[in-house]
């Protein structure tokens, strides 16, 4: 499966990665030999410590180079009424009478802890082309859903400004 990406994900994930193999992995290289100059490498906590930052940034490389050569280019296609990519968009919660503000992106960039929905969430899926008035149910699981009603809609391009997710 590919991962649907904005060119503008794209672009920070290629960006990412020239800085990690144009300058930091040199850096780590540098150090691993540095730390491993100090003697017994089975009780030289600085070595290993050196050894597994490398490795981080080597796992992390084959990351981002799978992730850009496999990426599916997508664009926010969505009326000037609907619900798209990068809008923000502020739900009511009949439950618990609450009001939420969130804004779909796309999977690589989502943070559920500031508001930023993944476009395949439950809740990204269902708010997905609906307009403001729409109820919509999110299913999270065989046994457990909820409602909320879409209150508005304001549309946004996307700033570049969510972060590419780390791990």
């Amino acid at each position: 499966m590919n991962d649907e990406l904005t060119s503008l994900d794209i672009k920070k994930m290629k960006d990412e990665l020239s800085d990690r193999k144009n300058r930091l992995m040199p850096e780590l290289l540098e150090e691993v030999k540095r730390t491993r100059a100090f003697g017994d490498l089975s009780e030289n906590f600085e070595y290993k410590a050196a050894k597994q930052a490398l490795n981080r940034n080597k796992s992390r490389v084959r990351y981002l180079e799978k992730m850009i050569s496999s990426a599916k280019v997508i664009e926010d296609r969505s009326a000037q009424d609907e619900v798209g990519l990068f809008d923000k968009v502020e739900l009511f919660m009949p439950e618990d009478s609450e009001t939420e503000v969130i804004q779909v992106v796309t999977t690589i960039r989502c943070d559920p802890l500031k508001g930023l929905i993944s476009k395949e969430a439950p809740l990204g899926v269902a708010v997905l082309g609906k307009k403001v008035g729409d109820s919509i149910t999110v299913k999270m699981s065989e046994d457990f859903s909820y409602t909320a009603v879409i209150k508005s809609i304001t549309k946004t391009e996307d700033d570049g400004s969510a972060p590419i997710l780390q791990y």
